[in-house]
């Protein structure tokens, strides 16, 4: 069974044209805690940091895990937490805090409103391709997989990122706590285990007063993009793939979007 998400993400969903396009990812609060302290973390869905809270329920989820002084541990909580993201007793190092969600769906309305996420998001000639399969343009179901990453620091958060094996997947190849960044922060982006080249990312900046700035970036060659930061900024780092699939039964999904995200700070 498909999961079930909070009434008003779907009414998020369904406001605007952009609201189509809504992110999700982990907002831990405060991106620096100490080691004897509580991690806590919102799971959100909405756009440019303003979303609803989503509540901790297992069946919405296939992983929800903090990695952390070279252990992995399972995040547990009590149905209908918010914030769904509680863990306490971290070691002094980097946290990489790691979820992953079930399937769910989603039938858009008119044509127009899913080639606007398409070309935002650019996912290519949606339109050829969804031609080429001869599939109607009424009616399009879609399902969706979120992976989502985040970076804290506990104490002096020195550590890595690494490759968690999720599908769609962003590793931090600088760790935005410890190292001289000299003004930007690279990242791998992978998806079906190959990293992806000449791919777009969207970055999106938040500074201390909440104004919002949204860039978009592309991978290299080799599948690394290099998002400039600044000290005292939050960060959302995102990249969505899509996936043709043939359906078993009507009204079952035609396409599949796999989203990678990644939050992190650069601290003063």
């Amino acid at each position: 069974m498909k999961p079930v998400f909070l009434a008003a993400t779907l009414a998020l969903l369904a406001l605007t044209d952009k609201g189509v396009a809504h992110e999700f990812w982990i907002d831990p609060g405060t991106y620096t805690i100490a080691p004897d302290a509580v991690l806590s973390g919102n799971l959100r869905v909405g756009q440019e940091f303003v979303g609803a809270s989503m509540s901790y329920l297992p069946r919405n989820f296939e992983t929800f895990v903090v990695i952390n002084g070279g252990q992995t541990r399972e995040v547990e909580g009590r149905l209908g937490d918010i914030p769904a993201l509680n863990i306490d007793a971290l070691t002094d190092g980097l946290a990489v805090v790691v979820h992953q969600t079930g399937v769910s769906d989603l039938t858009w309305s008119t044509w127009e409103r899913f080639l606007n996420f398409a070309n935002h998001k650019d996912l290519g000639d949606v339109t050829a391709m969804h031609d080429a399969r001869g599939l109607s343009q009424e009616n399009v179901q879609e399902d969706y997989i979120r992976y989502a990453k985040s970076l804290v620091a506990v104490g002096e958060g020195a550590g890595t990122d690494a490759r968690f094996g999720m599908r769609a997947e962003l590793v931090a190849l600088d760790n935005p706590y410890t190292d001289d960044l000299g003004g930007a922060v690279t990242m791998e982006l992978w998806y079906d285990d190959a990293l992806q080249p000449d791919y777009q990312v969207e970055l999106f900046a938040q500074d201390p007063d909440g104004n919002v700035e949204i860039t978009l970036h592309r991978t290299d060659a080799e599948g690394v993009v290099t998002l400039p930061v600044e000290a005292g900024m939050i960060y959302m780092a995102d990249a969505v793939f899509l996936e043709p699939v043939e359906p078993a039964a009507e009204g079952d999904a035609i396409w599949v979007t796999h989203w990678a995200n990644m939050t992190f700070a650069v601290p003063q």
